[in-house]
């Protein structure tokens, strides 16, 4: 008997909350709405008093532009949160479509505040119906009569609540979001950024590891020849030994070096262990003190998971060399199906975002339809967000 009651009782919290968050959407909708009206007056207002400076004007439509986006974030996710959908994108709509929507909102936002009042209306007649039955002015009949037609009323305008939310989506959409032929041509471009930045970003490469071969290995190579030269001419042993000791040492510093490089064209541990194994072999052998937290409950991709690897890489590169940090944290979960990075290290900040090595990893980052940020002010913290889709 506890389970079929317990059952019913959650099937009643499921109808609340199922027909309550557009309610309380639609509402919330309204008081924003009339914040958006009052927003767009006082930035038609500051249009038409600096309007006789061309500059300034430029300068304040700039302003408003970035605050009405703002907003309309904010409204997004107000609707996101009314069709329990996750949060949405960033706006990429340009002014005149951004500040037209929340003009537009204003009809849905009419309609909300007639749907509200009707509803307060029928819960002050609904009050005044059961006080007259209470009183004994009102038969059970008239008071059964009245239920039913309050009942069928409310249900009414619930309905008429949803489509008020409906409406809303669906400015936002239309208003907001790219038609077809626009999100198709903005595919193409975008593909065509990706591939000029995947080329680039090999060829970065290879300069880098170029580089790294003559000014690393191949240093460490000549140094070893020339130590065994010297062994092989020397008559005194004990001089052999110790240039063929420093020889040994030289090889190994050299075999280390051609490790490195290699890793860095590709991670092969990643074709037998996880991504969080691997990052905590690289995290052994750093010189500032590493801390990662690993959230993925299934393995992503293997181009994925080399991405991330050198993301975490290039970060700790950055971070002994030019960041004088104390501590790197590294922290990878899965949230709305994408994979999310975040690198921070508590050094003196002033990355260059634009740098080569940085740049490098962006190009990896878009090439698979992620995105790439860095954040480094002057004093710290630095810190390195890409994310991916998990497939």
């Amino acid at each position: 008997m506890a389970e079929p009651a317990v059952h019913g009782r959650r099937s009643w919290i499921d109808a609340v909350a199922r027909w309550g968050r557009p309610v309380a959407g639609v509402e919330v909708g309204v008081l924003t709405a009339a914040a958006e009206v009052l927003f767009l007056l006082l930035a038609g207002l500051v249009v038409v008093a600096v309007s006789p400076a061309p500059a300034a004007r430029r300068r304040i439509g700039t302003i408003i532009v970035r605050y009405a986006q703002r907003i309309t974030e904010w409204e997004r996710h107000r609707l996101a949160v009314i069709a329990s959908e996750p949060s949405p994108p960033p706006v990429r709509a340009n002014g005149p479509r951004v500040l037209g929507y929340l003009a537009a909102r204003l009809l849905p936002a009419a309609l909300g505040l007639l749907t509200a009042g009707l509803l307060v209306v029928g819960a002050v007649l609904a009050a005044i119906v059961v006080r007259s039955f209470v009183a004994g002015t009102m038969t059970a009949v008239g008071f059964l009569l009245q239920g039913l037609i309050g009942a069928a009323l409310l249900l009414v305008n619930l309905q008429a609540i949803v489509s008020v939310a409906t409406l809303d989506r669906w400015l936002a959409r239309s208003l907001l979001e790219p038609n077809s032929r626009e999100a198709l041509q903005r595919r193409i471009s975008e593909l065509a950024v990706s591939r000029a930045g995947v080329i680039a970003a090999v060829d970065a490469e290879r300069q880098r590891i170029e580089r790294d071969l003559h000014d690393g290995l191949q240093q460490h190579l000549v140094a070893l020849g020339m130590l065994l030269g010297r062994a092989r001419r020397t008559r005194d042993p004990d001089k052999a030994r110790e240039l063929l000791a420093q020889a040994h040492e030289d090889a190994q510093r050299a075999v280390d070096d051609l490790r490195d490089v290699a890793w860095r064209v590709y991670p092969s541990a990643l074709d037998h262990t996880t991504l969080d194994e691997v990052l905590s072999m690289v995290a052994q052998r750093s010189a500032i003190p590493v801390k990662i937290t690993y959230h993925v409950p299934v393995r992503p991709a293997r181009p994925i998971e080399t991405v991330l690897y050198f993301v975490a890489c290039e970060a700790l590169t950055n971070a002994a060399k030019h960041a004088r940090a104390s501590m790197i944290t590294i922290e990878i979960k899965v949230r709305d199906a994408r994979i999310k990075m975040r690198v921070r290290d508590d050094g003196l900040g002033g990355a260059d975002p634009h740098g080569s090595g940085l740049q490098g990893l962006a190009r990896r980052v878009t090439a698979l339809d992620g995105q790439f940020d860095v954040d480094s002010p002057a004093g710290g913290p630095t810190t390195i967000r890409a994310e991916l889709p998990c497939a």
